[in-house]
C-alpha cells in the first residue's frame, strides 16, 4: 500500500508539471508571433519610405536635367523670341501670378495637355531619361532688363543685364513624386 501511493503521487506531480509548461510555451508563443508581426510591420513602412525616396530622388533628377537643358538653351549665341503666344516652346515674357506662387508653379501653370492649356507654354526635355513617368518640361522666362551700377571712365557704364528664370518640372516614375526646380540665370 505505501508503493501505490508513491505511484499516484508520482503522476499527479508529471500531470501539473506538463500542463503549466504548455501554458508558458503558449505565452511565449504568443509572445514571438507578436514581436514577429511588428518587425514585419516596421519593415513594411521602411521599404515603402525607400520607395517614395526613390521616386523623389528620380522626379528630382528629370528636373535637374531639365534646368540644365533650359540654361544650355541660354548659353547659346542666339536666343529665341520670348512670347506668351507659343510661337516658341517654352519661352515666355514673365508670368504674374495671380494666387500663391508655390501653388501655382504646382498647379495653376501648364505643365501638360489639360482642359484649358496646351502643352504650348513649355518645352519637353529632349534627351533620354529611364524609369520616368513623362518626360521632364521647361519654361524660361525673360525678366526685365538690369542695368547694374558700376561702369570705367575709359568704357563707360554697363552694358544692361539680361536676367532669366528657368523652371523644370518633373515626375518620379509615378505621378504622385512632382519635382519642381528653378533658378534665375544671367546673362
Amino acid at each position: 500500500m505505501f508503493e501505490s501511493a508513491r505511484t499516484t503521487r508520482f503522476v499527479r506531480d508529471a500531470t501539473w508539471q506538463r500542463g503549466s509548461a504548455l501554458i508558458v510555451a503558449l505565452v511565449f508563443l504568443l509572445a514571438m508571433t507578436l514581436i514577429g508581426v511588428t518587425a514585419m510591420q516596421g519593415t513594411t513602412q521602411q521599404e515603402s519610405m525607400a520607395g517614395n525616396a526613390r521616386q523623389r530622388n528620380l522626379a528630382f533628377q528629370a528636373a535637374e536635367a531639365a534646368l540644365r537643358a533650359g540654361e544650355s538653351v541660354l548659353q547659346g549665341a542666339t536666343l529665341p523670341a520670348f512670347d506668351n503666344a507659343g510661337s516658341n516652346l517654352g519661352f515666355r515674357q514673365p508670368v504674374t501670378p495671380t494666387t500663391d506662387v508655390g501653388t501655382y508653379w504646382l498647379d495653376t501653370y501648364c505643365w501638360a495637355v489639360k482642359t484649358g492649356c496646351t502643352n504650348a507654354e513649355s518645352q519637353a526635355y529632349s534627351g533620354t531619361l529611364s524609369e520616368i513617368g513623362d518626360p521632364p518640361r521647361f519654361v524660361v522666362e525673360e525678366l526685365p532688363r538690369v542695368t547694374l551700377p558700376g561702369g570705367s571712365l575709359k568704357f563707360g557704364a554697363l552694358p544692361d543685364t539680361g536676367f532669366y528664370r528657368v523652371t523644370a518640372r518633373s515626375l518620379g516614375g509615378t505621378a504622385d513624386a512632382v519635382a519642381i526646380l528653378q533658378t534665375t540665370y544671367r546673362r
